[in-house]
């Protein structure tokens, strides 16, 4: 056990880290060892108090999203090496690790998660009954069709790792102090900060709180209500089993999914956990509202086996020898869990330099990625590479602590549910944040999940097999998606956008800001265009529709998961560089409608007096009107590549202005559509989507993005100068467009891309997003390949569900855009659609 250093050391610091379990531990560890002077760490007890000692400790490769993959084998590499840099032990063990399919859907998705796994370099494997039972084999093999198998996985003594971290940590000149309570936290007007504790004030140039399930009490001292929870969660550790003890070499840790539990080798013996369902599972929502008791650090919760008994019974059908072990120890400890389980991590929007790293479920196997990932966004100004799914700022003033805790259950009990791809979870919905049109449309449709908005997928009709139906092959949802797709290509649909980011800027200096934040030229008053915000090193960190309404008076248009991530952005150039601008988040007042078609025209034109014809109302322009006596301000633009508009308005107005719509729209046809039939309609057309073919691991030349980045503007906007360096040297990869012959699954996205070369069938790319093209009635993709495999005509093939299909890159776009077919009829010429 450390000695304690209960005492401040200084009063001024450059980063001040709230929290000393091992995420606190790691960043205070890479951002000293990165060479930044003056980082201190503030602990309320000890280090690993709260979470961080009591943890199973497992380590694995494995995790279903992309960029999370390197996270955990950036922590794996780390802590093989961490004993040798430290001179402390740290408990390591790698046996391996086998996720057991006893069902014929898991085999699915453990084929659907090899296609992921192709283009990354960590090893895994599917692998047969007869090589499960090999490596384990005391398993009973009745039900066990296959096994997901990470040769380099294990499990790592906690402590012993955090004992590691601060050790290295000190090494390289951080302090770590503790006890230290941190009793109030003071942002002064420069940006900075002062940390009042219980031994005096430091100043610090920015905080991070990294207090695990203290986190809520830190961000309540700002204002802040932040949405993480305690989960009680219970292992059990047996005692010596003969048969355990006569192996020759250490198990592999097991995953039964099916029985949702983990288990592995504990000395002579075995360890244990379950996750029990959202009804039995247990939340300390105590802690929610009334703070984390005084005095609480290394203590534990009463156990409980009967709330676990069902999963001591499967683990005992699968692995016999455990029905002879005794019990020798029960842990039940609290885990913080976030909504959706997984972290929040980086810089928080609306407060300066005020960081984050909370929320871990699985803080081990996090601790050494989220380290590094965090000591480099700091130290860079951008991070390293793309993980908005752990951005703080997926979250707002919608996440309800009714919200987190209703989330918190779903996450715990259906942390080994199958993982379907456009996955849906229905826990805490509908929030407060439903557009307009909610009550009217939400027995019409299936209704998706974004960022707190419940926004139409698709849409039913008589006879249609109605509701949320996941499959890795095609579903319920198929035919009708086809069918909305036929309504906007030959008729008119409307579909609700509401959920998209809005924000307005205005002031003396909103033109030569936006010049400087935006890649593209500044669009003229009543003009609208795509505009990117780039990082520092040039890469994509956001898309925008930019419209300049009235002289500097700016619409900007954004994603519905990128709201908080793309205002946080701008926000920190304005308060940086002093611009005098004001900006609003419009976001929850302001309604979206899009009508699309050819007859959307005509629809529209019923319902104004304003001429909405071709010469009098083009192409990315941008007008206030009126229509059934409706302010609207309407954009003439569509994500469907059709003749359409968009329409923002007053949210109260949504309902008075889809019905006048909709009545107008009767002869015509005029009916709904959802986002499915958007994506198809959008992929068909070339559209590239931020956080598929754009994000912050891929720059705009090679998305395609050229014609939205004037390199020749006086402006010298953020990423310029990086973006002449990457042209320069030439691209090593390019997006390209694939046909893909598929039969009854199409490709979405992130799937390996082979070819098949003079020596061999090797993993030369990624998919980025993918569907069905209902106009060319076969699959369509994007996809990252090296530039010697990109040229028109290439032939490839996409791996999908276990199976290489034939793939073709074709010149893009499948269908030209209506603007393009208009252009080309005007020539003369016959558009192809």
């Amino acid at each position: 056990r450390e000695a304690s250093s209960p005492s401040l050391g200084k009063d001024r610091a450059d980063t001040v880290i709230i929290g000393g379990g091992c995420v606190g531990v790691s960043l205070a560890y890479h951002l000293a060892k990165a060479g930044l002077k003056d980082v201190v760490l503030l602990e309320k007890s000890e280090l690993t108090a709260g979470s961080t000692w009591h943890a199973a400790g497992l380590t694995t490769y494995f995790h279903p999203g992309i960029n999370l993959k390197k996270i955990h084998a950036y922590s794996i590499k780390l802590y093989e090496k961490l004993e040798e840099e430290t001179g402390q032990p740290v408990g390591f063990h790698q046996p391996g690790s086998i996720r057991i399919a006893s069902t014929p859907t898991r085999v699915d998705e453990f084929k659907y998660q090899m296609t992921r796994a192709g283009w990354h370099p960590t090893e895994q494997y599917l692998i047969t009954p007869e090589k499960v039972q090999k490596l384990f084999p005391l398993l009973n093999m009745d039900k066990v069709l296959a096994g997901l198998y990470n040769p380099g996985d294990g499990h790592i003594d906690p402590y012993s790792l955090t004992m590691a971290l601060a050790a290295g940590a000190r090494k390289y000149g951080a302090q770590l102090n503790y006890p230290v309570q941190v009793t109030n936290l003071n942002s002064r007007s420069d940006g900075t900060w002062e940390v009042e504790t219980s031994l005096g004030i430091i100043q610090a140039k920015r905080i991070v709180n990294a207090a695990g399930f203290w986190a809520r009490d830190i961000g309540k001292m700002i204002g802040l209500q932040h949405p993480v929870i305690p989960v009680h969660h219970q292992y059990v550790v047996t005692s010596t089993i003969p048969e355990v003890k006569a192996l020759k070499t250490e198990l592999p840790v097991i995953r039964d999914l099916e029985g949702s539990f983990y288990l592995r080798q504990e000395r002579d013996g075995l360890l244990f956990g379950p996750y029990e369902s959202e009804e039995k599972m247990k939340l300390q929502e105590s802690w929610v509202t009334n703070g984390v008791p005084p005095g609480f650090g290394k203590e534990l919760f009463e156990s409980d086996l009967d709330r676990i008994m069902e999963h001591i019974e499967a683990a005992m059908e699968m692995v016999p020898i455990l029905r002879k072990a005794d019990i020798v120890n029960t842990i039940a400890g609290p885990i913080t869990y976030s909504p959706d389980i997984l972290p929040m991590v980086g810089p928080h929007q609306g407060v300066r330099n005020y960081w984050i790293a909370i929320g871990f479920g699985y803080g081990i196997i996090h601790a050494g990625g989220m380290g590094r990932y965090l000591s480099d966004w700091i130290l860079e100004g951008e991070p390293p590479f793309d993980l908005i799914e752990v951005d703080p700022n997926r979250y707002g003033k919608w996440t309800t602590t009714e919200y987190t805790a209703a989330k918190a259950r779903e996450s715990y009990g259906f942390n080994n549910i199958v993982g379907y791809p456009k996955e849906e979870r229905f826990a805490g919905r509908p929030t407060e944040r439903t557009s307009g049109l909610y009550d009217l449309l939400k027995s019409k449709c299936s209704m998706g999940f974004h960022a707190g908005w419940e926004q139409p997928h698709w849409f039913y009709k008589p006879g249609d097999e109605t509701g949320y139906k996941p499959s890795f092959r095609r579903t319920n949802w198929f035919d009708p998606v086809g069918r909305e797709y036929k309504q906007v290509m030959e008729k008119v649909g409307v579909i609700d956008l509401s959920p998209f980011g809005k924000f307005k800027v205005k002031g003396t200096d909103s033109v030569k800001l936006l010049d400087h934040l935006f890649a593209n030229v500044v669009p003229k008053v009543g003009s609208t265009n795509i505009s990117h915000m780039l990082t520092p090193r040039g890469k994509v960190y956001a898309e925008l529709t930019v419209s300049q309404l009235y002289p500097r008076e700016f619409m900007l248009v954004t994603g519905s998961g990128s709201e908080l991530h793309d205002l946080r952005w701008i926000e920190e150039k304005i308060s940086r560089d002093g611009y005098k601008v004001e900006i609003e988040n419009m976001t929850d007042e302001m309604g979206v409608l899009s009508v699309a078609g050819p007859y959307s025209r005509q629809v529209l034109q019923k319902l104004t007096n304003e001429d909405l014809s071709d010469a009098s109302f083009k192409f990315l322009q941008c007008r206030h009107l009126k229509l059934s006596n409706i302010a609207v301000t309407a954009i003439r633009i569509s994500y469907t590549g059709e003749l359409g508009w968009e329409l923002y308005h007053r949210k109260e107005d949504s309902v008075s202005l889809y019905s006048a719509i909709m009545e107008a729209g009767q002869k015509e046809g005029i009916d709904d559509f959802g986002t499915y039939a958007l994506n198809a309609l959008r992929l068909e057309k070339g559209f590239r989507a931020w956080g598929s073919e754009m994000n912050c691991d891929t720059n705009p030349l090679e998305a395609g993005l050229e014609y939205f980045v004037k390199l020749n503007k006086a402006a010298d906007f953020t990423g310029k100068q990086a973006l002449k360096q990457i042209k320069e040297k030439g691209l090593k990869r390019r997006l390209v467009y694939l046909i893909v012959e598929t039969d009854n699954v199409d490709p979405e996205g992130n799937e390996s891309v082979w070819h098949n070369g003079k020596a061999r069938t090797i993993v030369i790319g990624n998919t980025t997003s993918g569907c069905f093209s209902y106009g060319a009635q076969q699959s369509v993709a994007f996809a990252y390949v090296p530039m010697e495999l990109s040229k028109v005509g290439q032939k490839l093939e996409v791996e999908l569900l276990g199976k290489n299909y034939p793939a073709t890159i074709i010149q893009e776009p499948l269908v030209l855009t209506e603007p393009t077919r208009m252009r080309l009829q005007t020539k003369g010429e016959s558009p192809k659609i």
